[in-house]
């Protein structure tokens, strides 16, 4: 059976609470062709809402946001779909972050100064996991 070009792809949210953020990465992140960017989202309600109705792969999600921070977030949403992949996108080097995502169901921590090149890898190493269907 031959894959088509869609299933290959890794399918991305992004969440974060600044436009020029969410909007680079959506830039840069399109570029690459095994990546699909299924939405963005501002904050962590609205990311709970993305979820339901996209059922990304992997979601790029800011731990510091208004209305539902990063870490509540990404506890609600592996209710609602265990398999999906979460990378805290974090701009605090904070040890404190680095405990606090252990307590949370949190696959990756990465800082925002982080290489493209890297932070694709990353992406498409965890959407690319054995097993990933995201149950929404």
């Amino acid at each position: 059976m031959l894959l088509t070009n869609r299933q290959c792809m890794v399918r991305v949210l992004i969440v974060d609470d600044h436009d020029l953020t969410r909007l680079s990465l959506k830039l840069s992140l399109s570029k690459d062709e095994e990546i699909d960017i299924v939405g963005l989202a501002e904050n962590g309600l609205e990311a709970i809402e993305k979820v339901k109705a996209s059922c990304p792969d992997v979601i790029i999600l800011d731990l510091q946001m208004p209305i539902l921070n990063g870490l509540s977030a990404a506890s609600e949403i592996k209710q609602i779909a265990p398999n999906t992949r979460i990378i805290a996108y974090t701009s605090l080097e904070d040890p404190q972050t680095e405990v606090m995502c252990q307590t949370v169901p949190i696959d990756r921590v990465c800082q925002k100064d982080i290489a493209i090149h890297q932070l694709v890898h990353l992406i498409k190493e965890l959407g690319k996991q054995p097993n990933i269907q995201p149950l929404c």
